[in-house]
């Protein structure tokens, strides 16, 4: 009966290890992407002000970095990664996932546009407003400010 116990009891703990663990890894795999798209963002408002040369290989890529983010993030978000890990994801999510799916695609569907159509510094400006917008217009929803 003692053993019976303890094995059910280091099953438990095993259990709940693995939950931790891969609510930690969704976390951190978003944290991971938004630090990318942070990065892109950044370099992309450098462009934009004029701190940094135009360089049109480098605005492309800033609109690739956003749409690979726009197609993973929805697929991180289970359940169990609705808090730890100092996520700053807001329940809203996992309230309107519908919704949240929606504009993650909309961002993915303007950020592959952007690649085609960004040709000069204007173009990049007008087509990196935009995304700016709709960054901002997520967070205001979907993020909770620390």
């Amino acid at each position: 009966m003692i053993v019976r116990t303890a094995v059910c009891a280091a099953l438990a703990v095993a259990l709940s290890a693995s939950a931790v663990i891969a609510q930690s890894k969704a976390i951190a795999e978003r944290k991971e992407i938004m630090k990318g798209v942070g990065a892109a963002a950044k370099s992309g408002a450098a462009m934009a002000r004029g701190s940094a040369p135009y360089d049109n290989a480098k605005a492309v890529e800033i609109f690739v970095v956003y749409a690979n983010a726009a197609e993973k993030m929805p697929g991180l978000f289970p359940d169990d990664s609705k808090t730890g890990g100092e996520t700053t994801a807001s329940p809203k999510i996992w309230e309107d996932m519908n919704g949240f799916k929606a504009a993650m695609a909309k961002w993915g569907a303007e950020a592959k546009a952007a690649q085609g159509s960004v040709k000069d510094i204007d173009s990049f400006k007008t087509a990196f407003g935009a995304m700016g917008k709709m960054c901002g217009g997520c967070h205001e929803v979907y993020r909770v400010s620390k």
